[in-house]
């Protein structure tokens, strides 16, 4: 049996090279870290095997997942990232194989995203991989879920539904086997490997009123960008954004269209902006931001009210 690393290896030989000059080749207690006046906006997510990823998932994917999550909170802020800290529980049975693996998915998002690692925390654990990713960015305008107005319209920056049909179909192996491959596949790599959309920064810093990413699904993380705001909304859920892998799964079992709109991980952005913006393309306008306290009013084609048995994953 392979010898496996100690935590002095784990951090010299795989971690140490994705780290940023500010974390001191990570071998100090902290980083160091100049933001030359720019205001901080810090977030952190944790993920759970079993839970947030299937134990047979591959580990650079895992890696790659944890970090983005993070990044979406930022894109959703307007915040540009400039580095992360990494915690990282690990059961008894953890390889240098699966290690390696991590730390190469890790690696290649950390370069391609320009957002180094700072430093972080490694343990062992009885239960299952646990991972917990604290991001660091940097912001000129903070954009907060408080702060939609009635009037403004309510956007999404993307299709949704994807990733929780993905699970969906991870959960469910033998249905909707009339499914096209190239729609299979494209539901179940979204669940794996989200999108942060920082390249929706600028827009999100200049013309938003209110902004979240869509992480517990679109109808519950629409509530709660309005009651924060004590604002309501009507949509109309034709004007959702769905894909057409999202589709085809929704017309062959259509109780899926719950699923899209209130499962997790879309990681697009949900934002209201006042009434004269112009959206750029790719960026859905689905509804409008209502004076009141009640929930937001999701209708048909014919205007009339649909309640779903749920409104967002729930963690507890």
């Amino acid at each position: 049996m392979m010898k496996r690393y100690s935590e002095d290896e784990l951090i010299s030989k795989l971690f140490s090279p994705i780290a940023g000059p500010e974390a001191l080749g990570l071998g100090d207690d902290a980083a160091l870290m100049a933001v030359r006046d720019k205001p901080l906006v810090l977030t952190t997510d944790m993920l759970v095997a079993g839970v947030h990823f299937f134990n047979q998932d591959p580990p650079e994917l895992i890696a790659k997942k944890a970090l983005r999550v993070n990044l979406s909170d930022l894109a959703a802020k307007g915040a540009v990232p400039q580095g992360f800290l990494l915690s990282i529980a690990l059961p008894g049975d953890w390889s240098n194989v699966w290690l390696e693996s991590f730390a190469r998915g890790l690696s290649e998002d950390a370069l391609d995203f320009a957002t180094p690692l700072l430093g972080g925390d490694t343990s062992s654990t009885s239960g299952p991989v646990t991972i917990s990713i604290t991001a660091i960015g940097t912001v000129e305008t903070f954009v907060a879920r408080r702060g939609a107005r009635a009037g403004d319209g309510v956007y999404v920056s993307g299709p949704i539904g994807e990733a929780a049909l993905g699970l969906w179909l991870r959960e469910n192996p033998g249905r909707l086997e009339t499914l096209p491959l190239e729609a299979r596949d494209g539901l179940l790599g979204r669940y794996l490997l989200p999108r942060p959309r920082l390249d929706l920064i600028p827009m999100l810093a200049s013309a938003a009123t209110a902004s979240m990413d869509i992480s517990d699904g679109l109808v519950g993380d629409l509530a709660k960008l309005m009651g924060v705001s004590g604002v309501s909304a009507e949509v109309t859920l034709s004007d959702i954004p769905l894909s057409l892998a999202a589709l085809q799964a929704i017309a062959l079992s259509p109780e899926l269209l719950e699923i899209a709109l209130t499962g997790g991980d879309d990681y697009e952005i949900l934002f209201t902006a006042g009434g004269d913006f112009s959206p750029p393309k790719g960026i859905r306008r689905i509804g409008w931001v209502t004076a009141g306290s009640n929930p937001p009013k999701l209708c048909d084609g014919e205007g009339k009210s649909v309640i779903f048995k749920k409104d967002s994953y729930r963690h507890f």
